[in-house]
């Protein structure tokens, strides 16, 4: 049985990152209704792990206009359809210089399955080298630090960590027995 039925659906904004657009919709009551959709390509975060330390990344979020520490995480919009692996492995390199020589995929999750249709493939990286960082424009002052994982849990505790993707990512490779 079909839930909702798309009536016409309205490109209401896009560009590179993202595309808004708006269903009118009907529910199978024949009730009508409307969706507002972000479409957005799947992203990566990847848990770097070293011993007994986790590798994280501090940048500032324009939208809640402050710095936030978080996993390296993120997209490569002009190739949507880029092999997660390869794409956990060059932001793991491109945010924090590490390389890994041994990554396990977690899993997917969405991230706000309410309005996006936006998922993430989640990847522990052990075994990691010291490479080059490569920053994008868009990542202009992002720095990079080594916690011990106890430090990362109180900095979710304290609210210094307050990315739900990072949040999430963490507990799910924990309840797997990953970390």
């Amino acid at each position: 049985m079909k839930e909702i039925e798309t009536l016409n659906s309205t490109v209401v904004y896009r560009n590179k990152w993202m595309t808004v657009r708006e269903d009118c919709i009907q529910r199978s009551s024949g009730h009508q209704g409307v969706f507002g959709v972000v479409e957005k390509t799947d992203f990566v975060v990847i848990i770097p792990v070293d011993n007994d330390y986790i590798h994280i990344v501090e940048q500032y979020r324009y939208p809640v206009k402050a710095r936030f520490w978080e996993l390296p995480q993120g997209s490569w919009e002009e190739n949507p359809k880029a092999d997660p692996a390869l794409l956990a492995a060059g932001e793991l390199q491109e945010e924090t210089g590490l390389l890994s020589r041994n990554m396990q995929y977690i899993g997917h999750q969405y991230l706000a399955y309410g309005y996006s249709n936006q998922g993430y493939h989640i990847y522990l990286a052990k075994d990691l080298v010291r490479g080059e960082q490569a920053l994008e424009a868009e990542e202009e002052g992002l720095v990079s630090k080594k916690v011990t994982i106890e430090e990362f849990e109180q900095m979710i505790l304290s609210g210094k960590i307050k990315d739900a993707t990072t949040v999430n990512a963490y507990n799910l490779a924990k309840l797997k027995g990953a970390i």
